[in-house]
């Protein structure tokens, strides 16, 4: 048998360090063999810069997606989705919104502005009048608004209200229906199926958010503050339409009344029913309204629809060329603080205590920085992530920056708490705010686990040792303990609400107690000092700081950066190269599917609401929740 020579401990080691070579070398060539194809990649699909933008434009305005404060996923993820068609999850900016018709509003490029709604997914009613109120400035500064729809949603259709001319699909639709607030109720699912006992705690009488977990429909106190502040946002929903249309609210309102007559009359025409109740201009399909544009505007075969125009992510392009450069000019910063309130560090698109402190921190470290506009939008969370916002915003005041709170569509309960400290806050009549309450929710399921045969026994120390266990029952003393958190928090909220506001406790208690308010009764009730949309609340923050006129100051919005290779890899995709390999690559492909994620039902929304509650923060019974399920 032979056996295998091995090597000396000196070959070895010379065969170890030549090996060690040809590794170094392999990866050094590697590195610049790939760093010079990034570079080649980068001078390829870089785009070559824009094309200028002519005369006799028409700024075509079609976004699609969710309409939003701020992207929820980053500048790669965004291109790669919309190279690969994917339109889920699709996210449309409202600041990006209204810059592009400010922009086109005084543009003599810009002829007219032709809007497509109806693939907008709307979020609220506040940001929608911000937009409908930018397409009238355009309309009120000579410039016409075309607006075309397959289908109009209520929420779409006002912004397509304010068109000179609303031209509908002959076989398309609109129906203006009313406001609507239903739920879904769990407890005899949880309790008297499951056998899940869920145990609330809260102050407020009109705190009603946790009531689907213990109650099987909306209690009394709840559909009374809710019709109250519904009723509020739908006349004047009905009073925008009609002004812009010329119509009378009343007739409207009776519109809907009689619908099922006046569908009927028009023999089920949805679309005709529109043009008899003069909701619409016209019936045309898309390529008739493109020969409408080309007739007004100016023919180019090249274009689609085949007249002279700019999409829209074009012409914000065209807005921001040149916008790179280093501005030595004060600045006032724009903190985005869209979504729920969880603690710790969270993405965009969620508020968290940790991360949205940290920006609010930066701008008061930011010697540059003057002023700051805090932009809430969010049906508030945990209390305690709350207070590390709110804290932020009194540091940012004894620093000497003013703070301006400008609402969104939401911003109630702990919304409300990150807002009240501010030197001002806006809103929109039409923003749901105020939820001024506390309430925690413990589920317990020992119940549960007989139903399968699982019992818990065991012993403690103590009387209260183990007490917080959700597979025990719930002993009535612990109950005390936890409202007896939960009238804490509600004190505190109160209090900093009453100290903010220059008012009395008492009278905060007395609009407190977690009920709803628009923007409008807020105002009426001292909890918001002004009506106005987020350029309001700029205005007012520069002006705080002495900044002087709009020229003598930029805006700067104060959030997480793309990196370099996100830059690089959107251009990349986005050329028509880029696109072309995307789609022909199924490894990509394959991948994109793997990553979307849909929408969830509310009821699974609401069930991981459930869940996220029982994870209590160190030191405390309770998870104290500052949350409001206001949202249409």
């Amino acid at each position: 048998m032979n056996e295998v020579r091995r090597r000396g401990p000196i070959a070895r080691a010379i065969v170890g360090i030549w090996d060690a070579m040809n590794f170094t070398r392999r990866l050094v060539f590697n590195v610049l063999f790939f760093g010079l194809l990034i570079f080649l990649l980068m001078l390829m699909f870089s785009g070559g810069g824009l094309r200028p933008l002519d005369n006799r434009t028409t700024l075509v305005i079609a976004p699609e997606g969710k309409l939003v404060e701020q992207y929820s996923s980053d500048l790669a993820s965004r291109a790669l989705a919309r190279v690969m068609g994917d339109r889920e999850g699709e996210e449309v900016q409202l600041r990006d919104l209204l810059r592009a018709l400010e922009a086109a509003r005084t543009d003599k490029r810009i002829e007219r502005v032709y809007v497509r709604f109806d693939r907008l997914e709307p979020s609220g009613y506040a940001s929608l009048r911000e937009v409908a109120a930018a397409l009238a400035n355009v309309r009120a500064a000579g410039k016409q608004v075309v607006a075309f729809g397959d289908y109009y949603q209520q929420e779409q259709y006002l912004l397509a209200s304010q068109a000179n001319e609303v031209y509908l699909d002959p076989m398309g639709g609109l129906v203006l229906e009313g406001l609507d607030r239903y739920r879904q109720f769990y407890r005899e699912g949880l309790q008297d199926k499951l056998g899940v006992d869920v145990h609330l705690f809260k102050v407020g009488e009109f705190k009603s958010a946790a009531e689907p977990y213990v109650l099987d429909a909306a209690s009394p106190q709840a559909k009374e503050a809710d019709l109250f502040w519904m009723n509020d946002v739908w006349q004047r929903f009905l009073a925008d339409i009609a002004k812009a249309r010329d119509l009378s609210a009343q007739k409207l309102a009776a519109g809907i009344d009689t619908l099922p007559e006046s569908i009927a009359a028009a023999r089920g025409d949805l679309a005709r029913h529109a043009l008899q109740q003069k909701l619409v201009d016209g019936l045309k399909t898309e390529e008739e309204v493109d020969h409408l544009l080309i007739e007004r505007g100016v023919a180019d075969p090249d274009a689609e629809g085949g007249f002279r125009q700019v999409s829209f992510d074009t012409y914000l392009t065209h807005i921001d060329n040149g916008l790179q450069k280093v501005d030595p000019r004060p600045q006032v910063a724009v903190v985005v603080a869209e979504g729920e309130i969880t603690g710790g560090e969270q993405p965009p698109g969620t508020i968290g205590g940790e991360s949205t402190a940290a920006l609010l921190r930066e701008a008061r470290d930011d010697d540059n920085v003057k002023t700051v506009v805090l932009r809430v939008d969010s049906p508030g969370g945990e209390v305690f992530a709350s207070e590390q916002i709110r804290r932020e915003v009194v540091a940012l005041k004894a620093a000497g920056k003013p703070v301006v709170v400008s609402m969104g569509d939401l911003a109630a309960s702990g919304g409300y708490w990150i807002s009240m400290d501010a030197d001002r806050i806006y809103a929109d009549p039409s923003t749901i705010t105020g939820s001024i309450g506390i309430f925690g929710v413990i589920p317990t399921i020992p119940r549960a686990l007989e139903k399968i045969g699982v019992r818990t026994d065991g012993v403690g120390t103590t009387r209260f040792a183990g007490a917080f266990d959700i597979t025990r029952d719930l002993d009535p003393a612990v109950g005390d303990i936890i409202q007896s958190v939960i009238e804490k928090g509600y004190r505190d909220f109160t209090t900093r609400v009453a100290k903010a506001r220059k008012r009395p406790v008492d009278d905060i208690d007395a609009v407190a107690r977690g009920r709803v308010w628009t923007g409008a009764q807020a105002r009426e009730r001292g909890l918001v000092d002004a009506f106005g949309g987020l350029q309001a609340a700029i205005d007012d923050a520069a002006t705080r700081a002495k900044l002087g006129k709009a020229d003598a100051y930029r805006v700067r919005y104060i959030e997480k950066e793309a990196t370099a290779f996100e830059r690089f890899f959107a251009g990349f995709v986005s050329s028509r190269a880029g696109s072309a390999w995307m789609h022909d690559s199924s490894f990509a492909q394959g991948v994109a599917r793997a990553v979307l994620a849909r929408n969830l039902p509310q009821v699974d929304a609401d069930l991981r609401f459930l869940d996220s509650a029982l994870q209590k923060r160190p030191g405390s019974p309770v998870k104290a929740l500052a949350y409001c399920f206001c949202e249409f």
